[in-house]
C-alpha cells in the first residue's frame, strides 16, 4: 500500500503517555543495563532536531512531500524523546534542558561545520542525494524500531513494553515513508545506486554513534544485539537491507555488531564479514 502523505501530516501527533503508571517503575525498576540503553536512546531522540537541521541544506528541501515528513517525522521524534525522559525521571535520572543543552555543546567544532559540509557535498550530488537520505533514514528507522522491540524483549517491563509499543507503532509508519522512497529513487537511478552503496559502506555507522561515546554505543549494542536474539534481529536488518535496489550483501548490522560478547562473556558472531572487494559498486 503507497504511503499517504496527506493521512499522516493529519494524524501526526505525540506519543500517549498520561495514562500510563509510571510509578510502577519505583517498585520494579529497570535493570541498569536496560536503563544505560534508555539514556543513549532518550539522548538520540532528542538530537533528531539536529539531523533535521543538516538535511534542510541538502536537496532534500526541494521536494514538498519529503519536507511534509521531515516536519511530522521530527515532531514524533520529539515526543518519543520526552516520553523516554519520563521513563528516566520515574527513575531518578531526568534529562533536562541542560543535559540536552550539553550534549550539543560536546560535539565541538564538527558539529558547526556539519551543515556546510553536507550542503556543499549534497549540492555537488544533486538529486540523488535523496536517495542517500532515503536509504540511510530506512536503515536507522529499522534499527530504532528493532532495538526498542530488543529492550522490550530483555526488561519484560509492562509500562515500559506499552510505551514503547505505542513509539514502535509511529516508528513503523516513519519505516514505511523512507523505504517506499528508498526503492523508488534506488530503482530509478544507476547512479543513486552507486552512490548510496558507497555512502553506506564508507559512512555509516549505529544510530546515535556520532553523539555518543563509543563506549555507550558498544554498550547499547552489546545489550541489544548479542547472544541467539540479537543474532536474529541483526541478520534480519540486514536482510532487509538487501532487497533495496544495488544493496545486497552489504552485511552493515553484521560489521557493526561483529565481535559483541552476550550476557556469559561468549563472542557472538552475528553474520559473517563479507568481502570488501566484492562491494564495489
Amino acid at each position: 500500500m503507497a504511503f499517504c502523505m496527506d493521512d499522516y501530516a493529519r494524524s501526526a501527533a505525540p506519543v500517549r503517555t498520561d495514562d500510563l503508571d509510571f510509578t510502577a517503575f519505583g517498585t520494579r525498576p529497570l535493570s541498569a543495563a536496560g536503563l544505560r540503553c534508555l539514556r543513549y536512546m532518550c539522548d538520540v531522540e532528542n538530537h533528531t532536531v539536529c539531523y533535521l537541521r543538516d538535511l534542510l541544506v541538502t536537496p532534500s528541501h526541494t521536494d514538498p512531500e519529503v519536507t511534509a515528513f521531515l516536519t511530522m517525522w521530527n515532531y514524533e521524534e520529539y515526543w518519543h524523546g520526552e516520553a523516554l525522559a519520563d521513563v528516566l525521571a520515574a527513575h531518578g535520572a531526568g534529562r533536562g534542558d541542560d543535559h540536552i543543552r550539553e550534549i550539543r555543546r560536546a560535539q565541538g567544532w564538527r558539529d558547526r561545520v556539519a551543515p556546510i559540509k553536507q550542503a556543499l557535498l549534497a549540492q555537488a550530488i544533486g538529486e540523488d542525494f535523496v536517495a542517500v537520505h532515503m536509504t540511510w533514514g530506512a536503515i536507522n528507522e529499522w534499527c530504532t524500531h528493532a532495538g526498542y522491540a530488543r529492550l522490550i524483549e530483555r526488561e519484560g517491563h509492562p509500562v515500559l513494553t506499552e510505551m514503547l509499543e505505542r513509539i514502535m507503532r509511529q516508528e513503523t509508519r516513519h519505516v514505511a515513508f523512507y523505504v517506499g522512497q528508498a526503492r523508488a529513487r534506488l530503482a530509478a537511478s544507476r547512479r543513486a545506486r552507486r552512490l548510496t552503496r558507497f555512502a553506506l559502506r564508507r559512512y555509516w555507522r549505529p544510530v546515535g554513534s556520532g553523539v555518543m561515546a563509543p563506549d555507550e554505543t558498544r554498550h547499547l549494542l552489546s545489550y541489544l544485539l548479542a547472544g541467539r536474539g540479537g543474532e536474529r534481529t541483526a541478520a534480519s536488518i540486514d536482510a532487509r537491507i538487501d532487497r533495496l535496489p544495488g544493496l545486497e550483501g552489504l552485511g552493515l548490522i553484521g560489521r557493526a555488531t561483529g565481535g559483541l560478547t552476550d550476557a556469559a562473556g561468549s563472542p557472538t558472531r552475528l553474520v559473517p564479514d563479507a568481502d570488501a572487494d566484492a562491494d564495489a559498486a
